[in-house]
C-alpha cells in the first residue's frame, strides 16, 4: 500500500515515558528502545487478535516498517492503524502482502470536533452510517464516541463491515 502519514504526538504511548535522544544517549540506547517499542506493536496486535504470518515491525527514529502476510485486506489496515496510531510514530511503511485482496479503505484523521456521525455523514452522505466505521475500527475503537484528533481511522467502502 504504500508509506502512511500520523502525527506523531497522538495516540497510545509504546516508547514508556520518554523515549530518548540519541544525542545524550547514543544510538544504542535508541535502538533499543526502538526494538522494545517494536514488539509490544507485535505483542498489541497479537493481542487485538489481527493474524499475519511473520509479522515484523522495525522501528527507526519516527518511522515503523511492517512487514508479514495478513488473511484479508481489512486486517492489514487494522495493523497499519495499530501502529500508526502509536504516539512518536509519524509513518508507516507498509510491505505487507495479503492472502485475500480486496477494495482498499480510505484513511480519515480525526479533527476537533468531529464524531463518527460526521465522518459518515462526509464519507458516506448520511450520517447513520456511523456503525459500519466503528466496526470498521474494531477492537481498536471500543466505544463509538471515543475518538481524538490526531487518531487516523478506517472508512471501509460501503456496505464492508470489517
Amino acid at each position: 500500500m504504500g508509506i502512511f502519514s500520523f502525527i506523531k504526538d497522538a495516540g497510545k504511548k509504546i516508547f514508556g515515558i520518554d523515549k530518548p535522544n540519541t544525542t545524550e544517549v547514543g544510538t544504542m540506547d535508541e535502538t533499543k528502545v526502538n526494538d522494545k517499542a517494536a514488539r509490544k506493536l507485535e505483542e498489541t496486535i497479537a493481542d487485538l487478535n489481527l493474524k499475519a504470518e511473520n509479522l515484523k515491525i522495525h522501528i527507526e527514529n519516527d518511522m515503523a516498517v511492517v512487514s508479514g502476510r495478513a488473511l484479508d485486506q481489512a486486517t492489514r489496515e487494522k495493523i497499519i492503524l495499530v501502529v500508526g496510531n502509536s504516539e512518536g510514530i509519524s509513518q508507516v511503511d507498509d510491505r505487507m502482502d495479503v492472502e485475500n485482496t480486496e477494495p482498499e479503505a480510505v484513511f480519515h484523521t480525526v479533527e476537533r470536533g468531529d464524531t463518527l456521525s460526521k465522518i459518515s455523514k462526509e464519507h458516506y452522505g448520511d450520517p447513520n452510517q456511523y456503525p459500519l466505521i466503528f466496526e470498521a475500527n474494531k477492537p481498536m475503537l471500543q466505544d463509538p464516541d471515543k475518538i481524538y484528533p490526531g487518531q487516523v481511522l478506517r472508512i471501509p467502502p460501503l456496505g464492508d463491515k470489517r
